[in-house]
């Protein structure tokens, strides 16, 4: 497979998970901060493997990352990602997504596993 297809099999992947809106929302809150899945959980009011598995699928692709703090797992935006400006046309055309940390913060809900 020459780099061009290799290139348009990449595009095509990160298009494809971020067709689901979960995890489009997701890297659009990752963009800005760090978040960890008990805070991931809280707003998507979902269970923790289903953003386990959201994130697991985000970081093979290479698009988020992973900060271990202690023992705890902060994920954001990977800005070193190939297809980052692409990414980042996309996430910019979505409205913010500042104001579910906001009621995180008023909830005292902002970190809650740390």
């Amino acid at each position: 497979m020459d780099t061009a297809e290799e290139n348009l099999d990449q595009v095509a992947l990160t298009l494809k998970l971020l067709g689901d809106k979960t995890r489009l929302t997701m890297v659009k809150l990752l963009e800005d901060q760090e978040c960890c899945v008990c805070e991931l959980v809280e707003i998507f009011k979902t269970s923790q493997p289903s953003i386990s598995q959201h994130l697991r699928k985000l970081k093979d692709a290479g698009l988020v990352k992973e900060n271990r703090k202690g023992q705890w797992i902060f994920y954001s935006v990977n800005r070193d990602h190939p297809q980052r400006d692409l990414i980042h046309g996309l996430i910019s055309l979505l409205p913010s997504q500042k104001y579910q940390i906001e009621e995180l913060e008023k909830k005292g809900l902002r970190i809650s596993c740390g």
